[in-house]
Parts: structure tokens; C-alpha cells; sequence
């Protein structure tokens, strides 16, 4: 048979577990020490990490409170400045479309010199076969020239032959 005597644990972690009193105790003190070097530590250094971080939060909300205005600022500024292009696109559209109506006048004016153009190359074209029918007819009837009786003529050249 197996001693009950060995069945006992020679382990000391084994017996400080049988101490439940002095193991609550030791890790009380650990814990009472901790946070007393933590109270000292920030007592030594002046800084409370809960006093920075409302700092650091406060500076972070005053950064995006400015960012923001910011935004605002350059909203404001890109709003008036597309207004300001599209008053002058405005502009530009209200000239094309004056230029349009300017450019289809001009052209309705072109279109009717060209036809007053072309009416008068027409007149002046009837009128030159007129003119060009009027002398051809002249030239096939001979003229009729009145001649001077041969009795005048002689009288005539007897005339200039006595004078010279």
C-alpha cells in the first residue's frame, strides 16, 4: 500500500495556498503600494494625465471648430466666386445671342444685295443683247446719206480753187 503521507504536496506554493489570510494580505499591500507610488508620481511631476487629456481634448475641439470656420470661409468664397462665373456665362450667352441675331441679319442683308446684285447683272446683260441687236440691225440697213446735187459740189470745189 501507497503512504498517505507522501500524498502531501512539498511544494511551498502549495502551502502559501493554504493561507488564504496572508496571500489576501500580501496582494492588498501590493496593491496599496502601487497606487500610492502612482498618487507620488504624479504629485512629483505636477501632471495629471486627466488634466491633459481635457486639455488635449479641449485644444482638439478648438482645432475643428477653427478647421471648420475654415471650411465655412472657403464655402462662402467657392459660392461667390461659381455666382460670379455664372453671371458672367450669363454674359457671354446673352452676346452669342446678340451676335447670332446680328450674324443672321448680315446675312439676310447679303442675300438680298446678292439678288439685287444678280437682278442687275440681268438688266445689264438684256440691255448689252439690246444694244448689241440695235447695232447689228444698224450695220445690215446701209444709212440713207443725203448727197448734195453734183451742180452744188462743182460750184464748191470751184470755190476753194479760186480762194487758194
Amino acid at each position: 500500500m501507497i503512504d498517505l503521507a507522501q500524498d502531501t504536496p512539498s511544494n511551498p506554493l502549495f502551502r502559501l495556498g493554504a493561507q488564504p489570510i496572508a496571500l489576501t494580505a500580501a496582494a492588498l499591500l501590493l496593491l496599496i503600494a502601487g497606487v500610492t507610488s502612482i498618487a507620488i508620481w504624479r504629485a512629483y511631476t505636477g501632471a495629471a494625465p486627466e488634466a491633459d487629456r481635457v486639455v488635449a481634448s479641449r485644444q482638439l475641439q478648438a482645432r475643428a471648430a477653427q478647421a471648420s470656420e475654415q471650411l465655412v470661409e472657403k464655402t462662402k468664397g467657392l459660392e461667390a466666386t461659381q455666382q460670379e462665373s455664372i453671371d458672367q456665362l450669363q454674359v457671354v450667352q446673352d452676346q452669342l445671342q446678340t451676335m447670332k441675331r446680328l450674324m443672321a441679319a448680315q446675312q439676310a442683308d447679303t442675300k438680298r444685295l446678292s439678288e439685287q446684285v444678280a437682278s442687275l447683272n440681268e438688266s445689264i446683260d438684256s440691255l448689252r443683247q439690246s444694244f448689241a441687236s440695235a447695232r447689228a440691225t444698224e450695220v445690215e440697213t446701209p444709212s440713207v446719206t443725203r448727197r448734195k446735187p453734183a451742180r452744188h459740189r462743182v460750184h464748191a470745189s470751184a470755190r476753194k480753187r479760186s480762194r487758194g
